[in-house]
């Protein structure tokens, strides 16, 4: 069928309607209508035909309308807890490219990494208070007591960290597969003595999962595992202070890549040689701290397969209708050498 004049004109003159694209495709609005909110029942050769129509016209569904016609938002809530961090700003990034393409819009809420488990808390609510269908919670802060309540008002996905709570779905790269992977490849290089900068639960759910299972398999190994105590990303001069207390020491593990260049700068200020006096490991490998410029050795988290995965379950969990199944997506990471870490000179 030729287009007319008008027709060929209509994309430079004004936005097409659903009564265009039922024009160019020989249909009524109302079946153009059911094809693009997924309502009622239209064949398949008409809902191709309605779609090549929309593609030739350059139709694009109004966001807001097709909410109001299927009484939904289309609206997922993401909190992370530190934009400003590699880890969460890339987590962020890969849940926005995924909603983006199932047709969902994002609103963010996002904390400085200084907030108080009570801002968190607001901030979600905030969320919730904005008709978000569902909401994605990337923090290491929040325990999963405090997330519950959101839970159960709407579906909610964790993102980024192990969760055994029954309900709701998690997404996470095992943490324990990473740290044992770090200290088998010491533990291999040859490293008896081996301090681990580890924190607390209450200081993150992510880095205290990670450490421990550093510590346990260097222990299963016959490695001695000298614990460090982390206290924040910038304390890493009293890390070298008690590093260096240990001279049988010849390596060190670190709960992420911020840890572990924080760690490099100190022992380099310091005047200690990396990898020949002590070995250094991070974790994570992800954006800038990644690059080989600077050499680490670290686990690998696959992160925009975290979040594609996390958006990917949150829509499965409003597709299925409550109350949803709760699952655990667990993904693996991968070990990438550097040039950080070395069998030890003695």
């Amino acid at each position: 069928m030729e287009r007319s004049p008008s027709q060929l004109a209509l994309t430079s003159a004004r936005r097409p309607t659903i009564i265009d694209v039922a024009r160019r495709a020989e249909v009524s609005k109302s079946v153009v209508s059911r094809v693009f909110s997924e309502r009622g029942k239209v064949s398949a050769q008409t809902r191709q035909r309605v779609l090549d129509a929309a593609a030739e016209l350059g139709y694009v569904v109004n966001a807001m309308a097709r909410a109001m016609v299927a009484h939904r938002t289309y609206t997922l809530g993401v909190f992370v807890r530190d934009v400003a961090t590699p880890f969460y700003g890339h987590l962020l990034s890969a849940m926005q490219e995924r909603a983006d393409t199932l047709g969902y819009r994002v609103v963010t809420a996002t904390g400085s990494g200084r907030f108080a488990v009570e801002d968190e808390l607001r901030a979600l609510e905030t969320l919730v208070m904005m008709r978000v269908e569902g909401l994605v919670i990337g923090s290491g802060l929040l325990p999963a007591a405090q997330i519950l309540p959101f839970a159960e008002r709407v579906p909610t996905v964790v993102a980024g960290r192990p969760e055994t709570e029954e309900n709701f779905t998690s997404v996470y790269c095992d943490e324990r597969e990473g740290g044992a992977a770090l200290a088998d490849h010491l533990a291999d290089l040859g490293h008896r003595y081996v301090a681990v900068i580890t924190l607390r639960k209450s200081e993150s759910l992510t880095l205290a999962p990670r450490t421990a299972a550093m510590v346990q398999e260097l222990r299963r190994r016959g490695v001695e595992a000298v614990r460090v105590i982390g206290r924040g990303v910038d304390a890493a001069d009293r890390w070298v202070d008690q590093i260096l207390e240990r001279p049988e020491v010849t390596a060190v593990m670190a709960p992420s890549d911020r840890y572990a260049v924080r760690l490099l700068e100190e022992l380099q200020r310091r005047g200690v040689d990396v990898p020949a006096r002590l070995s250094v490991t991070g974790y994570d490998g992800i954006g800038e701290l990644a690059t080989p410029l600077i050499g680490l050795t670290h686990w690998r988290q696959p992160i925009d397969a975290i979040g594609r995965s996390a958006v990917d379950a949150l829509v499965a969990l409003l597709d299925s209708g409550p109350p949803g199944r709760p699952k655990r997506h667990v993904l693996s990471g991968t070990l990438v050498l550097g040039r950080s870490t070395a069998p030890p000179c003695r």
